[in-house]
This record gives structure tokens, C-alpha cells and sequence, in this order.
């Protein structure tokens, strides 16, 4: 296993300089999407529920932020917009705006150090369903090296806070790449859900796959991993909350080495999902950084067109989303797609 997993480090080396920008904590705006749809069908615009059209159409979910932080960004329309594939401009087909509403699976790594704080960790879980718009469906699934589904996908609130309660103190080790694999691929799988979806993953980022972490760990490999989350169209939302210390000096299990390749992972499922790598230095901070999730998931825009380049070869496509006349804004979303064959 650990052969296995320090070869997975090794085809990352290159990306060293990317992710240490995106590891810098005060960076906590995030991009999206570029996923063709495995849907078929007519669609509305507005807060209507299905997002997706047809086969062949690309989804972007595009996060808009000001450049100063201190100016919201407002309403945009369609015609605020330019996509571009391989630098060629796109006819954008489709529109949504912010208000439409999302499935958001909140997944709870509730292994090692934050054994202790469970009670902190439920407090703070609450708080999400609470700062989560009332047309958003909630999930919550926690994970050592078993998963639970504490709540399938609902809108009632009570019904979430009640079962968030229930969570019970955990044991075990921690199976990551296989929680968000089994999230993305059973519980968000686009054929399960037509409206805009993400996955808010509060993890350290350490599987007991990684080098000279005790434990089998997960099955699924971080390469097949980051592979989904590139094919997915899902959002993924990694909070890194900073337990080394805790494991390091007071309970002298893992090592610095894991601790760096985790960050590592959490920065490259960020890249991949267009998304951005949140910070929580303790559990006392969940609280705010999923306030601040929350707000910033609420400036995101979908936006579906229909490539020029009709071919499903499977080659990489490149995507850039840019504001018409907007210069204090700006637009983030995810860096391309594989063209299905």
C-alpha cells in the first residue's frame, strides 16, 4: 500500500509551485465546473430545479467575486458573459442564475484529533444547515474507515439537525479517497440529481493509503480519485482543517511527510473541481469558513453551451469564462473537460 501511494506523490511533484499559491489560506474564492451532461430534455432558466439539457451541452458552474472585497458583486445576466473552448468563442445556450438552488452533501472526516471535539464538530454542522438558503437539499455523510450516510439529500432543516445530533463518538481510521468517491459516484451521480451540486468536505486530508500512515486505508487509489472528481460535475469543496499538531506532538502518530502530501491532494482535488482550498487552523473556525462557503456558493452562475468542436475523441478541452465590460469583477471556473467519446 504505501508503494502504491508514493507513487501517486511522485506524479505530482510537478505542480509544486500551483499548489503552494493555492494552499495560501487567504485566498477563499472558488471556481467550477465544465462537465457534459449525461441528461436529455428541455430546460428554464431562473431558480428552476434541472439544470442540465442535453447530451452533448458543456455545464459551467462559474463563481463570480469583486476584485474589492469590501463591493458585492450583484445580479448578472446572460449577456454579462463570454465562454471560451481552445480560445474559441461559444454561443451560451443555457443560463441559470445565482438563486438557483443546490444539492450540497456536507462530508465529515470525523477521524483522528477530532475525535475529541465531536461536540464542536455537530455544533458547527448545525450552523451550515442553518446558513444553507432554504431551497437548498442537504446531505450529511460522515467517514473514518466506514462510512455513514447520517442524512440522504432533504430541505427539513429539523429533520437534519435532529439526525446531526444522533452522530455518535467514532472509531476507526480514515478512508477519504473512498468517502468522496462514493459521494460523487452514488449520492450526486447526475442521474440521481438535475440540479447544481457540491460536495463541502471538512477533512486533514490524511488516508491511512498515504506513506507510513498505519491502516490498509481506502481501496480506491487518489489517482482514480482525482480522475472522478475531473469527470464530475459536482463541486468539490475541500476545508483542510489543520490537525498536525495535534497528531504530531501530542499523540506522535503520522508524520510531516503525510501531513505535506494531504495538503497536496486537498490542493489538487480543488484545481480539478474548480473550486478553491478553504482553511480551518482549529475546529472552533468550521463555523465561519462554512458561513463563508455558504456566501460564496451563492455568487455561482451556471452556464451550459454546446461546443463548435462536435467531436467525442475524449481529448482535454480547455475552458475560460471572461465578464463583457465588468473590469472590477472577475470569473472564475474549472479549467477544461475530457470530450466523452
Amino acid at each position: 500500500m504505501p508503494d502504491r501511494a508514493q507513487g501517486k506523490v511522485n506524479l505530482f511533484s510537478g505542480l509544486a509551485a500551483l499548489l503552494l499559491f493555492l494552499l495560501f489560506p487567504a485566498v477563499l474564492m472558488h471556481a467550477q465546473e465544465a462537465a457534459p451532461s449525461p441528461q436529455n430534455g428541455s430546460h428554464t432558466t431562473g431558480t428552476d430545479d434541472t439544470i442540465r439539457v442535453e447530451t452533448d451541452l458543456v455545464d459551467l458552474n462559474v463563481t463570480v467575486f469583486s476584485r474589492d472585497h469590501q463591493r458585492t458583486v450583484g445580479q448578472l445576466e446572460q449577456k454579462d458573459f463570454k465562454v471560451f473552448e481552445d480560445g474559441a468563442a461559444q454561443e451560451i445556450s443555457f443560463f441559470a442564475t445565482a438563486e438557483a438552488p443546490f444539492d450540497l452533501v456536507l462530508l465529515l472526516d470525523l477521524s483522528g484529533s477530532t475525535i475529541d471535539k465531536l461536540k464542536l464538530i455537530k455544533k458547527s454542522a448545525t450552523g451550515f444547515i442553518e446558513s444553507a438558503r432554504d431551497t437548498d437539499r442537504i446531505a450529511i455523510v460522515t467517514f473514518t474507515d466506514k462510512l455513514e450516510v447520517v442524512s440522504p439529500l432533504t430541505s427539513d432543516r429539523e429533520y437534519l439537525k435532529e439526525r446531526v445530533k444522533k452522530i455518535a463518538k467514532p472509531k476507526g481510521g480514515t478512508n477519504f479517497w473512498d468517502a468522496l468517491h462514493y459521494v460523487l459516484k452514488t449520492m450526486l451521480n447526475p442521474e440521481r440529481t438535475a440540479r447544481r451540486s457540491a460536495v463541502v468536505l471538512m477533512t486533514d486530508g490524511v488516508d491511512n493509503a498515504l506513506p507510513d500512515v498505519a491502516g490498509p486505508g481506502s481501496e480506491t487509489t487518489f489517482d482514480e480519485l482525482l480522475e472522478l472528481v475531473t469527470r464530475s460535475s459536482p463541486i468539490v469543496i475541500p476545508i483542510y482543517l489543520d490537525t498536525e499538531r495535534d497528531m504530531l506532538e501530542v499523540r506522535r502518530i503520522f508524520t510531516k511527510d503525510a501531513y505535506h502530501i494531504a495538503r497536496q491532494h486537498l490542493a489538487l482535488i480543488a484545481v480539478e473541481s474548480g473550486s478553491n482550498l478553504y482553511y480551518a487552523r482549529k475546529v472552533e473556525d468550521l463555523k465561519n469558513v462554512y458561513k463563508q462557503v455558504i456566501s460564496d456558493l451563492g455568487t455561482v452562475y451556471s452556464i451550459g453551451y454546446l461546443p463548435i468542436n462536435r467531436a467525442r475523441d475524449g481529448s482535454w478541452r480547455m475552458v475560460k469564462v471572461q465578464l463583457n465590460a465588468r473590469p472590477e469583477l472577475a470569473a472564475r471556473t474549472r479549467r477544461g473537460y475530457f470530450a466523452g467519446k
